[in-house]
């Protein structure tokens, strides 16, 4: 672990980043964006309807907005896009039927009583502004389930472009951002967490579930950090 003169005050829980080794530019790290159900780096996706304009989650979408996470977001897409990092954007939504969508859990519940729903096809499916979307970049969807990794495919993709580490970012720091780091770590993958890119409700919850909880088995850091980190093993 970093000693405290090397952490960022702001993060007094930050531990420091992967080696070159591993956390190298290029295909072998993803940034995976997450909403609230659904970044190698992996970016868990951050569609309209949870974080943009006329959110079906509003107190959600104003956190993201004002706390800055979805800015910096934005900021971390397009530093990997300029490092040649995988972007892979990870997107719930449902069938205007709602078939084989989960309805197990209060949350789903929940969901299909929003004044918005995450039909396919829809405004409230297109990520938000301002995450840049590029030609690269694989966006997942998902009609089912809390992961956004298990049961999705994803974890074949990753493997495939040799992906080791993903970079996890997005809303919700309650179900989403928790979920996928658990996931990615039991499949083996190394875990990082930039925690001012992240966001949830109450804004007192996100940093003590980071501290008390993804400290524990991610690298938690920040995104001018991790942009360092992309730009000094820049491939030529």
């Amino acid at each position: 672990r970093s000693s405290a003169q090397n952490r960022d005050s702001s993060f007094p829980w930050q531990w420091p980043l992967p080696s070159r080794r591993e956390m190298p530019g290029g295909r072998r790290v993803a940034v995976r964006t997450a909403p609230p159900r659904g970044l190698c780096p992996a970016h868990r996706g951050m569609p309209a309807r949870v974080v943009g304009p006329g959110s079906a989650l509003p107190e959600l979408a104003a956190e993201a907005r004002e706390s800055g996470a979805l800015g910096r977001v934005a900021r971390l897409v397009s530093a990997a896009h300029d490092t040649r990092v995988t972007v892979l954007h990870a997107v719930a939504e449902r069938r205007a039927d709602g078939r084989g969508a989960n309805r197990n859990a209060p949350l789903f519940r929940a969901a299909e009583r929003l004044p918005v729903r995450q039909l396919t096809g829809s405004e409230a499916v297109r990520i938000a502004e301002p995450v840049p979307v590029g030609a690269e970049d694989l966006l997942v969807r998902r009609l089912h389930g809390l992961s956004p990794l298990a049961g999705t495919g994803v974890d074949a993709l990753l493997r495939n472009l040799g992906c080791r580490t993903l970079v996890i970012v997005g809303v919700s720091a309650n179900v989403a951002i928790p979920n996928a780091v658990f996931d990615a770590v039991n499949l083996g993958y190394t875990a990082v967490v930039p925690a001012d890119a992240i966001a949830g409700v109450p804004a007192s919850y996100t940093p003590a579930m980071v501290r008390h909880t993804l400290a524990l088995v991610a690298t938690v850091t920040s995104t001018e950090d991790v942009i360092a980190c992309w730009q000094a093993i820049r491939p030529s």
